[in-house]
């Protein structure tokens, strides 16, 4: 069994095209030998966004603070903490922080063989 705090783990701005503002901590993924889930924690500044996007895999979003908005193709979705949402393989999506003050994180949980 692994324990970790997430300020155990050095947080890496999200480089993807459109991302602003957002840093990514892998809490849990293949350096650790998770065999089948990466767990990452996404903090996203006042104003920031992750770009708008999709991929080949499903992922599970849990939201923990703030101000979150999930950006999708049939409009915006303001989310708060505790709410989860799966988000499809192939599916448009993003999220942006609303908040012009606060900081905003979820975890995000992929499988693995996606996590660098």
């Amino acid at each position: 069994m692994l324990i970790k705090t997430p300020d155990d783990v050095p947080a890496v701005p999200v480089e993807m095209e459109g991302a602003r503002d957002v840093t990514v901590r892998v809490l849990f993924g293949p350096a650790d030998g998770a065999p089948t889930f990466a767990m990452r924690r996404f903090d996203v500044a006042p104003g920031g966004n992750t770009p708008y996007h999709r991929h080949p895999f499903e992922h599970e979003i849990v939201v923990l603070s703030g101000d979150v908005v999930a950006v999708r193709p049939d409009g915006e979705e303001p989310l708060r903490p505790g709410q989860v949402l799966l988000v499809m393989p192939d599916e448009l999506h993003g999220f942006r922080n609303r908040s012009k003050t606060q900081p905003a994180s979820f975890l995000c949980l992929v499988p693995v063989q996606y996590q660098k």
